[in-house]
């Protein structure tokens, strides 16, 4: 039998606040994010706009010389997990560490990294690339970094899915939590990707909104005058439990994970594939997992790009699964 998943932690680092608290008011107040590109000059991109996190501090979260030696979507992964654990109230000295694993998802990784590295090997040579230069752009040293400041010693591991990472990683969190094979895990995602290539990159694809004189209405998912998304930065991290080591210690539940599903389109390395039959199969994977019938749902966190052929194929996966209800 599946031991039961809860969530009994959160933190974030976002463009419109540096905690969950400052985060989720943001939200409800409907304050954006999104601005001028600060971390490069832009002024020559057809994109200058993006989701920037200010104000932030590593300092505040890790050793200060520690770190210099990690990416910045690394820094921002460490600070969202001291989160969830302070607000979890997870006791390290009590916890056993060979049962506590790290799944922290990135789609693209250690990107700054990546484009200050190649610029010092052009511009001054092999010789003064950086010793540290692959462990700070590896995906998957936001999940381990983690692991070595707390010594946790269950598995760690990332998941590269682009703007799947985080939801897999916690959904894949929780199906190693409820198998046995851990007892917490520390799950989510983080991206830190402003940088000249990246944005050159994305706007070569065109899939960047070009509001660059509005930003605060570039981001429109499912408006008939969206024209893209905008790129942003930040981690969101969960502390998961099993259900039984929650109760054990007397934890605060937030909320119960209870299905999960994932498949693949298989049709296009960008475009959904059209009428959106794929994607209505994985909502209905996860479904069957939690054993929840289409009526039980009252919220669906749409992938919503803002872009022409996502909006809609989303749109029809949506109402292919859940027919009338789907305007509920």
């Amino acid at each position: 039998m599946k031991r039961r998943v809860v969530i009994t932690g959160m933190g974030a680092v976002t463009p419109v606040g540096n905690n969950v608290t400052d985060f989720w008011q943001s939200l409800v107040a409907g304050r954006s994010g999104i601005g001028p590109i600060t971390r490069f000059d832009a002024s020559g991109y057809p994109v200058r706009i993006a989701g920037e996190v200010s104000g932030f501090d590593p300092a505040d979260y890790m050793d200060k010389k520690e770190a210099k030696r990690m990416d910045r979507f690394t820094q921002f992964a460490v600070a969202a997990s001291s989160m969830a654990i302070a607000d979890g109230k997870l006791d390290l000295d009590k916890v056993d560490k060979t049962r506590v694993g790290t799944l922290i998802g990135s789609g693209i990784g250690g990107m700054e990294t990546i484009h200050d590295n190649f610029r010092t090997l052009f511009e001054r040579g092999h010789g003064r690339v950086s010793p540290f230069f692959i462990p700070m752009m590896i995906s998957n040293m936001a999940a381990g970094q983690v692991s070595i400041i707390y010594g946790f010693q269950g598995l760690s591991c990332s998941i590269a899915t682009a703007c799947a990472s985080a939801t897999d990683a916690i959904g894949t969190a929780m199906r190693y939590l409820a198998a046995g094979d851990v007892d917490v895990m520390l799950a989510g995602g983080s991206e830190s990707t402003i940088s000249p290539i990246a944005v050159a990159g994305f706007s070569a694809m065109k899939a960047l909104s070009t509001r660059n004189d509005d930003p605060q209405a570039a981001s429109r998912p499912f408006d008939v005058d969206r024209d893209g998304f905008v790129m942003s930065e930040g981690a969101a991290v969960l502390l998961l439990e099993t259900l039984e080591h929650a109760r054990r210690r007397g934890a605060e539940i937030y909320a119960e994970l209870v299905g999960y599903g994932h498949n693949s389109d298989a049709y296009h390395i960008t475009a959904p594939a059209p009428d959106g039959e794929v994607a209505a199969a994985c909502m209905a994977m996860a479904l069957r997992d939690g054993q929840l019938a289409v009526t039980d749902i009252d919220y669906i966190n749409a992938h919503g790009t803002s872009t022409p052929l996502n909006d809609r194929n989303e749109t029809q996966a949506i109402k292919r699964l859940f027919g009338d209800h789907a305007y509920k």
